[in-house]
């Protein structure tokens, strides 16, 4: 059974565990390096009025799953951009459905009017993910130069809240 509840700063260590795995195996996320505890809990207060982090837990209570929205400079204020890790081998099983549930309604409640994906084009899983969730594709970022000098094509999907 997963449980959602809001991100804590206590649940940075294991989230940024989780990411690593992700990052290390690589194709999926633009992140190409490793992130730390203190880089997690960074980012969950940079706009901590506008955005809202949940993890999933299992029965044991471990992170097996996070997601957030944030505003972005990039986007109008009614709109947020979101990101979705979910632990490696654990996709499928109803962790990401469960986050979005929470994340919607977290939308819903600080007034965002849409969610933008901003998702690689390799990343077949992403892609399916958001698309299952109701997002719409509404452009393409192509060559798309990550920190590590890799570059990659990007597709933004909305979704409507």
């Amino acid at each position: 059974m997963i449980r959602v509840r809001r991100a804590l700063p206590l649940d940075a260590g294991s989230m940024a565990t989780l990411l690593n795995t992700i990052i290390e195996i690589g194709g999926t996320t633009a992140l190409v390096r490793p992130v730390t505890a203190q880089d997690m809990m960074e980012w969950m207060d940079v706009a901590p009025d506008m955005s809202a982090w949940h993890v999933a837990l299992d029965a044991q209570e471990k992170v097996v799953g996070f997601q957030w929205i944030e505003p972005s400079d990039q986007l109008p204020p009614e709109a947020a951009e979101i990101a979705t890790f979910v632990q490696v081998g654990q996709t499928g099983l109803g962790i990401g459905s469960a986050l979005f549930s929470a994340t919607a309604n977290a939308a819903r409640s600080l007034g965002y009017v849409w969610i933008r994906a901003n998702i690689r084009a390799d990343n077949d899983g992403g892609l399916t993910y958001y698309q299952s969730r109701g997002f719409r594709d509404y452009a393409v970022i192509k060559g798309y130069e990550m920190s590590d000098g890799t570059t990659v094509d990007k597709r933004l999907k909305r979704y409507d809240v």
